[in-house]
């Protein structure tokens, strides 16, 4: 008896164990599909986040790129080099769901799944609405 309990717990450890590290397998420095950004995605609180790393333009006219185009106009003088961009995910079985995804190219948040189709290549879909009404891009690993 005692050792079928040592064999069940010992699985239910090693599934969460690997649950976990699917999980976690988002996190890291993705380039954006333009490859003029790249974002790093961290997990705070078990929800993921991601944040503007680098930018291959940081500064315009000598000084740091702003959010000059967010919908909130006491936002607008934020640099966007730092800026948190995806918000609040949550994992389940395979998909990263239920955040939101800013666009500082034209100031709008949009709701956001994420999947990975490879271990360096990120699904990144916004929507508003319903997700059959959205875009697709691909991020991929920075090494």
């Amino acid at each position: 008896m005692k050792t079928l309990f040592a064999s069940l717990f010992l699985l239910f450890v090693t599934t969460l164990t690997l649950h976990a590290q699917n999980a976690d397998a988002i996190l890291g420095v993705w380039n954006n599909t333009e490859k003029d950004g790249r974002i790093e995605i961290y997990k705070e609180n078990g929800k993921y986040f991601g944040r503007i790393s680098w930018l291959k333009e940081p500064t315009e006219n000598g000084k740091p790129k702003l959010d000059k185009n967010n919908a909130d106009k006491s936002l607008r003088d934020q640099p966007i080099l730092g800026l948190k961009i995806l918000k609040g995910f949550v994992y389940d079985d395979g998909t990263w769901e239920d955040g939101t995804i800013y666009d500082p190219k034209n100031g709008k948040t949009y709701s956001c799944v994420m999947n990975l189709k490879s271990p360096d290549v990120l699904e990144v879909r916004g929507y508003i609405g319903v997700s059959m009404f959205g875009r697709t891009v691909e991020w991929t690993r920075q090494n």
